[in-house]
């Protein structure tokens, strides 16, 4: 499972580091601290779902996220059906999740790379809606701009939600994992 996000503390609460957010939720779920791997990711690892994991988050900025996920994938042998890459997506109301198995990059960049580096789509995508940004406002700087208040008091409940869609995604599989997750989603995706 592969968090995405922006290193640093300087862009820890920016809605764009939602797959951060859930990647320290998970690795808390599993009592695992995280560490620095030689694929350029920080790395905990343990038991979710029953089945062993790898929770990463690259050390790369978003947009060149694909080559330390790629490279935790080669060096591990995680087939592509095995890779979770979990996302913020502008695309999705606050607070909405959703699962899906490939598709297009939606204009996210860190998508973009991380499908270059794998040369597939055909990864599992935990989305995390942030909503568009109000009035027109270009969409580059709002994605790295914090959550506003009233978004921080929710955020905690949309994390765990996002958490559970990983571990029903690994424990039931996809159909069943969006049929138990989309039915608790704030609007049909």
């Amino acid at each position: 499972m592969a968090g995405l996000g922006n290193p640093g503390p300087s862009y820890a609460g920016n809605r764009h580091n939602a797959g951060f957010m859930v990647a320290d939720a998970l690795a808390g779920r599993i009592g695992s601290a995280f560490k620095r791997d030689r694929s350029r990711a920080q790395t905990a690892t343990g038991r979710l779902a029953g089945l062993p994991v790898i929770i990463a988050k690259p050390a790369s900025f978003m947009n060149l996220s694909g080559a330390p996920v790629a490279s935790l994938a080669g060096f591990y042998k995680i087939p592509l059906e095995r890779i979770v890459v979990v996302h913020d997506d502008l695309d999705l109301p606050f607070g909405t999740i959703r699962l899906k198995q490939g598709g297009g990059n939606g204009g996210h960049n860190g998508l973009r790379s991380v499908t270059h580096a794998l040369g597939s789509r055909e990864y599992y995508r935990v989305r995390i809606g942030i909503g568009r940004p109000p009035g027109g406002a270009d969409p580059a700087d709002y994605v790295l701009k914090d959550f506003g208040s009233a978004e921080l008091k929710e955020l905690p409940l949309v994390i765990e939600l996002a958490a559970d869609a990983v571990e029903v995604l690994l424990r039931l599989g996809l159909a069943a994992a969006q049929n138990q997750i989309h039915a608790l989603g704030r609007s049909p995706a």
